[in-house]
């Protein structure tokens, strides 16, 4: 790599890296505790209740059943431990029009910038990348030199051009909640768009993950101008699936009633079913930007 190579890198790297750093801005200061604290504690046993202590970990649906007070003690532990995830497939790579952010941009953006938060806080933060094989894995760590491996391979997925490359979220996810051994805090990427299988897999692939008893975040990723509303003009248009590189000529109008009620029942069968198996469903429209969809989702959770 020569000096105008690396010099190109190192300007993308800090303009990424300027946009997480925005993103949090005016946020971290105000922050005393962190905004994922409930997820770094583990039940350990029940302890019977003394007069005088506080209430607050008092178990009543066990008082309920035995009429008896007993409190729930819990192991501290030192570190919270976070796995990104994020689907490197070839629709996140979707370029909209009017210059916007992609899927694979927002994801990016995302992701650094909770590490920053992870880094201030000294927790553990792991990487995984996916399309239709896993690309890249690392575990949670906590130390500097891990952190900064994590930002470079997230820059790295920037100028990645994957060819139909399809996704294979409900495999992935069922390998990795084989993987992680202990209770972990899980962001996943994806706009969750898959030609192989029925919801109900990647459902079952994602409650996978929950009986393990780890805690999921679902950040679901659309260019809803393009993607959900197909807002293109009325004539004539290729439709190149970037997945299974088929193609379809058409006038949008044509298809676009049906198409619009098909992808909008697949959003409320995601949010519906995560809501039902207790995991935190975020619709993101990358068309708003990064910093008001994660900043609403930290002031959600904190």
């Amino acid at each position: 790599m020569n000096s105008k190579q690396i010099n190109k890198e190192s300007k993308k790297f800090n303009h990424f890296k300027f946009l997480a750093n925005q993103v949090m801005e005016g946020y971290i200061s105000g922050i005393h505790k962190s905004p994922f604290h409930g997820f770094s504690a583990e039940f350990a046993e029940h302890k019977l209740y003394n007069k005088g202590e506080s209430t607050k970990h008092i178990d009543w649906k066990l008082f309920a059943k035995i009429d008896k007070l007993y409190t729930k003690k819990y192991e501290e532990e030192t570190n919270l431990r976070c796995q990104i995830i994020i689907d490197s497939s070839s629709s996140m790579y979707f370029k909209p029009n009017k210059n916007r952010l992609r899927k694979i941009d927002f994801a990016v953006i995302a992701s650094l910038s909770l590490m920053q938060i992870f880094q201030k806080q000294r927790d553990a933060i792991g990487l995984s990348i996916y399309n239709d094989e896993i690309t890249y894995h690392q575990k949670a760590k906590g130390n500097n030199a891990h952190f900064s491996n994590l930002e470079n391979k997230l820059i790295e997925l920037i100028d990645e051009n994957p060819q139909n490359k399809k996704t294979k979220t409900f495999s992935f996810l069922h390998q990795l909640a084989e993987t992680l051994s202990r209770r972990s805090l899980i962001f996943i990427f994806s706009d969750l768009l898959q030609t192989e299988v029925e919801n109900q897999k990647l459902l079952e692939a994602i409650q996978h993950l929950k009986f393990n008893k780890h805690q999921v975040v679902i950040f679901h990723t659309f260019n809803e101008d393009e993607e959900v509303n197909l807002d293109f003009e009325n004539k004539p248009i290729r439709f190149h699936d970037l997945e299974t590189n088929q193609s379809l000529d058409v006038f949008p109008e044509q298809i676009k009633d049906e198409y619009v009620q098909k992808i909008k029942a697949f959003k409320n069968q995601l949010k519906n079913s995560s809501q039902q198996y207790q995991i935190n469903y975020q619709y993101c429209n990358v068309n708003r930007g990064t910093t008001s969809l994660i900043k609403s989702f930290l002031e959600e959770v904190q």
